[in-house]
């Protein structure tokens, strides 16, 4: 049992060597909780959440600690919390109620996605004093200094800054959108603690009441959830830098080896384009499932690339991943007791998550040699499950529509007038019927003892009427 993964640090896959077997940890970045999640957000928590079953898998369930943490403290917070304050409220009561609104938001997208809820999600307002003091110690090392009512990390003061991301501190300065203030020994140099108003919500400390930056929150919780030194840190490739950079190198200047591993998936597209509320292809999980596309579905788009290319989100795949699952979920219908996943398909998710080739095995279960049906679907839905598939908590959402009585009828009436169009060689108003009805939802199949019709997911009585 090995698993490789592909380390950013080293850029090359690395075997994951837990520091404790009967512990292996994890940490990756969660969300800014100030609106819905996106398909591009939800991508970070499939992939992490099919490395979470893996090492469960491999390890014990009760041998992986899972962390990811929910970023409660940002101006963006701020910022909607003041768009949004109801009459009475503080700027404080508005940022809670806005938080705690997006979390339970962010849990009912991320369920429905069928990630597993991980060991611990802690708050960033739950962990101020841990941040407060690796300021304190980061200032004390000589890696840190406060100018006007901030904390700055002196970036300068690490002489290994930048080897997450592998170049010279001056090429990241030069590419770098970052805040360019006059208190700021150097551009670079990232906020540990800045100052808040009377209004804004903020925090005793001993460089005046404030709150924290972003990098040092990861620095402090991973630190305190996770120890100093733990195997797995993961998020999407945007964080890499400045984000993780600054995260690992505040954490490395206080004396903590930090995570072994940093992962980081690709990013998400639509249709060939950056996702974006300007290009018209900007879409919240809540949304997609609105339309009637399933948890189960997006999350099988999602695990039909591999992690780390970028993915494409086109009608397309949903439709093959539809199509898929309908298929799987009729086979295993009446599989009570799947068997372990498959060797091919745990070699696949053991070699850095090679999820589309774990999913050949996945569709070659579901083709098996006759006589061999009953074991093929049996692992079919094992493997399909370590990946998060074909649980009967996703089910439902494939039940095929039933018609109704005088429905039947009306299908059968026109069915009746196209036998009798194709008899007396009218091809042209039995084709006409034929494809008004599929355009309705209604797939034909035209078989020895005449035609037979079932519904699709996509019929539409209304699309009958004048028929």
């Amino acid at each position: 049992m090995t698993i490789r993964l592909y380390n950013t640090r080293t850029r090359r896959k690395n075997e994951l060597n837990p520091h404790s077997p009967d512990n292996v940890r994890m940490y990756v970045c969660g969300p800014t909780v100030y609106s819905r999640a996106h398909i591009g957000n939800a991508r970070p928590v499939v992939v992490f959440d099919v490395l979470y079953r893996l090492l469960r898998h491999d390890y014990g369930d009760s041998a992986v600690t899972y962390v990811r943490n929910f970023t409660d403290v940002d101006d963006k917070i701020n910022a909607r919390a003041l768009e949004t304050k109801q009459n009475g409220e503080t700027l404080e009561q508005a940022v809670r109620r806005i938080t705690d609104e997006t979390i339970g938001w962010y849990h009912e997208d991320m369920d429905a996605l069928g990630a597993l809820r991980p060991t611990h999600e802690p708050r960033a307002t739950e962990y101020i004093a841990k941040m407060v003091a690796m300021g304190e110690d980061l200032i004390s090392r000589g890696h840190a200094y406060v100018a006007e009512g901030h904390v700055l990390f002196d970036t300068k003061s690490d002489p290994d800054y930048g080897s997450l991301s592998r170049r010279p501190l001056d090429e990241m300065r030069a590419g770098a959108r970052v805040e360019v203030a006059p208190y700021k020994r150097d551009p670079m140099d990232s906020v540990i603690w800045k100052p808040s108003t009377d209004e804004q919500p903020g925090w005793d400390s001993p460089w005046g009441r404030g709150r924290p930056g972003w990098h040092i929150e990861c620095s402090a919780m991973a630190a305190d959830l996770l120890g100093p030194q733990f195997d797995i840190h993961g998020g999407g490739i945007d964080l890499q830098f400045p984000h993780h950079e600054n995260e690992w190198a505040q954490s490395r200047c206080v004396g903590h080896d930090f995570a072994d591993i940093w992962m980081h998936n690709g990013y998400l597209q639509v249709e060939g384009k950056k996702m974006s509320k300007s290009e018209g292809n900007f879409f919240t999980v809540d949304e997609l499932l609105k339309q009637g596309i399933p948890g189960e579905v997006m999350r099988l788009v999602m695990l039909m690339t591999h992690y780390r290319s970028p993915i494409d989100w086109t009608e397309k795949t949903v439709e093959e991943a539809e199509k898929a699952l309908r298929k799987w979920r009729g086979l295993v219908s009446d599989v009570e007791k799947p068997l372990p996943p498959h060797a091919g398909v745990l070699s696949c998710l053991r070699d850095d998550l090679n999820t589309p080739q774990a999913l050949s095995w996945l569709h070659m279960m579901s083709n098996p040699p006759a006589g061999n049906e009953r074991d093929s679907f049996r692992l079919l839905k094992g493997g399909a499950m370590l990946m998060g598939l074909l649980g009967d908590e996703m089910g439902g959402w494939d039940a095929l529509p039933e018609a109704d009585q005088g429905t039947s009828a009306r299908i059968d009436a026109l069915l009746a007038q196209r036998a009798a169009a194709k008899a007396e060689k009218d091809f042209g108003k039995s084709d006409m019927i034929r494809d008004a009805l599929i355009a309705a939802g209604v797939e034909v199949k035209d078989m020895p003892g005449g035609a037979q019709w079932s519904l699709t997911p996509s019929f539409d009585a209304a699309k009958l009427d004048g028929l």
